[in-house]
C-alpha cells in the first residue's frame, strides 16, 4: 500500500526532475516508512531550482516519489494561490492510499477535511503545537490571532478523527491534542541516534574549568528558536563580566537582522554564526567543544537538537515550551522570551562545574530514551498497526468505527 504524507517542509525541483531540500528531511528520512508500506509520495511545495545548492540533499529516490504542489509562502501567498494548491492537494492521495499528516499544517487540513468529506480514514504525526507557533512572540502576523484560534481547534478536532495519532512528546501535546479513545496511538522522536551519536561517558570536572562556550542550533528562518532573547543574554552576562561567547548552527532570514543585534549591543566578537551545515558529525564537532547548550525557543515540539546535544553529554539550558519539561529537570528551564532569566540560569551553570558534570550525566542517561534501537521499533510497530487499519478501512470501504 503506498503512503501519502503531507509535510510543510518546502522542497526544491530541479530541471532534471530531481527534488531537493535546502534544509529538512532527505531521501534517508522519508524511507524510514518503507519498513511498513510499499512507497512513500512526500506531498510538499516546490519551488524550481534549476541546480539545486552545493549543500542540499536529494529527497526523491527509490521508494519514495514527489507531490509537487504549487509554490507559495506565508498566509498572503496562500490565499493568492489557494484554489491550485487545494486542488492538487486533493489529488495528491486516492481512497486505497493511507494518509499520513504531519501537523500542524495548513496543507494537511486540506486533504484531512477531504477525507473526512469523503468517509476515509487519515493518521497524524504531531510534531508541534500551533498554540505556541502562533503566540504573538513567535508570528509576526496581523493574523497571528486569528491563525493560533484557527490552527487550535482544527488541529484538536484531527486529532480526536484520526485513525492514529503518533506524538514526539510523551505526555506534553497529548493533552492539547488527545487522540480518540479507539484511535491508535504512540508517541516517537524524529530523531535519529545511531551508536556514534553517544559520548562514551559523562564530562568530568575538569572538562569544565573556565566553561565559556555556548551553542545554539535551529532554522533562522522564523523568529521561534528565540536566538534574539539568547544574543541579549549573552550581552548581559558580559557586561557583568562573566565573558561567553555564543555559536550558533543553522542559517535563515534573520541571520542578518540578529548579526545587526550583536553589533548593537557590542558583543559581534561575542557571537558567531556557523551557517547551515550538514546533520551528523559536523554538527556533533562543534557540540563537543562546547560547554553549554542553550535552547531560547519561543516554541517546539520534542527539541531534536537538544537531545543530540544531551547524547553528547552537554549541560543544557532551555525554556520552558513543548516537550522540553520532558527531557530537562525544571532547574535547567526558564520561561521563554525572558533573557534576565536565561543570563542568570546560565551564569548559574557555568559557574559550578560540579552542577555542569551532573547535567552531563543526566543528559546522557536520558538520551538513551532516544537511541534508534529504542525508537525504530516503537516508530516501525506503528506503521505496522497502520497499514493494517488502512488495509482493513479499504476492504471495507468506509472509515473504522
Amino acid at each position: 500500500m503506498k503512503l501519502v504524507i503531507v509535510t510543510e517542509q518546502r522542497l526544491l525541483g530541479a530541471a532534471d526532475g530531481s527534488y531537493w531540500v535546502d534544509e529538512g528531511m532527505g531521501h534517508d528520512f522519508w524511507t524510514r516508512y518503507l519498513v511498513a508500506f510499499s512507497h512513500v509520495r512526500v506531498v510538499a511545495r516546490v519551488q524550481s531550482c534549476p541546480t539545486p545548492p552545493s549543500r542540499a540533499r536529494r529527497v526523491d529516490g527509490p521508494g519514495v516519489s514527489v507531490w509537487n504542489l504549487p509554490f507559495y509562502s506565508g498566509p498572503k501567498g496562500y490565499l493568492r494561490n489557494l484554489r491550485s494548491v487545494e486542488r492538487s492537494i486533493r489529488k495528491a492521495a486516492s481512497p486505497e492510499d493511507a494518509v499520513l499528516l504531519r501537523v500542524p499544517s495548513r496543507l494537511g487540513s486540506v486533504l484531512a477535511s477531504a477525507r473526512t468529506g469523503k468517509g476515509l480514514p487519515f493518521a497524524l504525526e504531531v510534531v508541534g503545537d500551533p498554540y505556541d507557533v502562533f503566540s504573538g512572540e513567535s508570528t509576526r502576523t496581523p493574523l497571528q490571532p486569528l491563525l493560533r484560534r484557527w490552527f487550535t481547534a482544527s488541529l484538536r478536532q484531527q486529532a480526536r478523527t484520526a485513525l492514529g495519532v503518533a506524538y514526539v512528546t510523551e505526555r506534553t501535546l497529548q493533552k492539547r491534542y488527545p487522540h480518540s479513545p479507539k484511535a491508535i496511538s504512540t508517541h516517537y522522536s524524529s530523531i535519529e541516534l545511531p551508536d556514534n551519536a553517544f559520548a562514551a561517558r559523562p564530562r568530568d570536572e575538569a572538562s569544565f574549568i573556565g566553561a565559556s562556550r555556548l551553542i545554539s542550533v535551529g532554522s533562522l528562518q522564523q523568529p521561534y528558536k528565540g536566538i534574539d532573547v539568547l544574543i541579549r543574554s549573552v550581552a548581559l552576562l558580559n557586561r557583568r563580566g562573566i565573558l561567553v561567547s555564543l555559536t550558533h548552527i543553522g542559517d535563515g532570514a534573520y541571520r542578518p537582522p540578529l548579526m545587526d543585534l550583536a553589533k548593537e549591543l557590542g558583543i559581534s566578537d561575542k557571537v558567531s554564526f556557523a551557517g547551515r551545515i550538514p546533520p551528523g558529525d559536523q554538527v556533533r564537532e562543534h557540540l563537543r567543544n562546547a560547554d553549554l547548550f542553550v535552547l531560547p525557543s519561543r516554541t517546539e515540539g520534542l527539541p531534536r537538537a537538544l537531545i543530540e546535544a544531551m547524547a553528547l553529554g552537554l549541560p543544557a539550558v532551555a525554556s520552558q515550551v513543548g516537550g522540553v519539561p520532558e527531557l530537562l529537570e525544571p532547574q535547567y528551564t526558564v520561561p521563554a522570551g525572558d533573557e534576565r532569566a536565561l543570563a542568570d540560569r546560565i551564569e548559574w551553570m557555568i559557574g559550578d562545574e560540579v552542577n555542569l558534570c551532573r547535567a552531563s550525566g543526566q543528559n546522557l542517561a536520558r538520551a538513551q530514551d532516544f537511541s534508534d534501537a529504542v525508537l525504530a521499533p516503537r516508530r516501525k510497530a506503528f506503521y505496522e498497526a497502520l497499514l493494517s487499519a488502512f488495509a482493513r478501512s479499504a476492504a471495507a470501504g468506509q472509515t473504522p468505527a
